[in-house]
């Protein structure tokens, strides 16, 4: 098991998780950082363990937070109200009392800057170690849209949490969309955030379905990218390579259509090419997260293969909601790991991922066949 609590290495942290989380999972600068602040404030320790270390019959559970902060709740508020009343807390008892068993493991359900910290928070406050790992290995929009339901896992039972006290539990259902449906419904209904906890699984199950050591990742990412320097086509170019990715384009936003609904924020990006990619276009389709990415027309990335996006003079990730109309971006098209393509083999997964969840009719094909001109 490894602890840690050095702000070099969560600032690392957070800033490979707002890269990995693929414009999604919560916004580094602000969720990700009051969360991190609070922790360090009160001493803290995260405790993270190797997938391989969990034992085959431990409980191990997901989790994190759905809706969005209240326009007069600032973030730090909110994390200053979880000393006196912790929803995630509430949400993961509930789980135990259903499962009739304490909690052994804690396990993200993405890479993002804030239900990954939220997790390592969870963890930390109630003494429960988090696994090294997590359902994605990036951001996605639907609860569903994760390795563990191509690998058998259920989703349910799920409890929602509200600050108010409200609880919600989504005991069971055949149905994969429906429990993350029923989180959005009461989400909006309450207008602010809600808790949940999902994806209660054995330690061996854990084993065969979860993206493992996806947090030291997002630490030596944040670091790579700390001391990365040079123009953006090279900054480009190293960064493609040391992610073992594909430089997909240097670039300028021209044009951008978005807007929210049903929960999500949905958008249409176009991106002209700079420099050595001048003459060159890319076309971003956006559910929260960026899940399909067209080169000057032609499908070259499709979810959940992961689409990154940088600010070149920053190297930071960018958030979906904040690309506007003349920002440059570098984008990196990356590889998920072979257990989500295993997850697309099944009818579960496939569903699941469907890209008509996020208003595309193709069919998933890895970005190495779709880059190298191969179907």
């Amino acid at each position: 098991m490894r602890k840690f609590s050095e702000r070099k290495e969560l600032e690392w942290m957070l800033r490979g998780l707002g890269i990995l989380g693929t414009g999604g999972g919560g916004d580094p600068d602000t969720w990700g950082a009051s969360i991190i602040d609070a922790d360090l404030a009160k001493g803290r320790v995260y405790q993270l363990v190797n997938p391989e270390e969990v034992g085959e019959d431990a409980l191990v559970v997901s989790g994190g937070y759905l809706g969005s902060v209240a326009e007069d709740r600032a973030l730090d508020r909110v994390v200053d109200e979880w000393e006196h009343s912790f929803e995630l807390e509430c949400a993961l008892r509930e789980m135990e009392t259903l499962i009739g068993r304490r909690i052994d493991y804690l396990v993200p359900f993405e890479m993002g800057g804030g239900n990954t910290p939220v997790i390592l928070s969870a963890g930390a406050r109630l003494g429960i170690p988090v696994v090294d790992g997590d359902a994605l290995g990036r951001a996605a929009p639907e609860t569903q849209m994760t390795s563990f339901i191509g690998h058998g896992v259920k989703l349910t039972p799920m409890p929602l949490v509200d600050s108010k006290g409200t609880v919600v539990i989504v005991k069971e259902s055949n149905d994969i969309f429906f429990p993350d449906e029923v989180g959005r419904f009461v989400v909006s209904t309450k207008r602010g955030l809600m808790a949940n906890s999902h994806y209660p699984m054995s330690g061996a199950e854990l084993k065969r379905s979860v993206i493992p050591n996806t947090i030291t990742k997002a630490i030596d990412l944040g670091g790579f990218v700390t001391s990365l320097t040079g123009q953006p086509g090279d900054k480009l170019a190293s960064l493609s390579e040391h992610l073992e990715g594909f430089p997909l384009l240097w670039g300028k936003v021209t044009v951008i259509n978005g807007e929210n609904r049903g929960g999500f924020y949905f958008a249409h990006v176009r991106v002209k090419g700079s420099g050595g990619f001048k003459g060159r276009t890319v076309d971003l389709t956006i559910k929260n997260e960026v899940m399909c990415a067209r080169l000057d027309g032609r499908p070259i990335v499709i979810f959940p293969d992961l689409i990154l996006l940088l600010d070149p003079d920053t190297n930071k990730g960018v958030m979906t909601p904040d690309i506007k109309e003349g920002r440059e971006l570098l984008l990196v098209a990356v590889p998920c790991h072979p257990r989500l393509r295993e997850a697309l083999e099944t009818e579960a997964g496939a569903r699941a991922f469907a890209s008509d969840r996020y208003g595309e009719r193709i069919d998933y094909r890895p970005v190495e066949k779709l880059i190298g001109g191969t179907s």
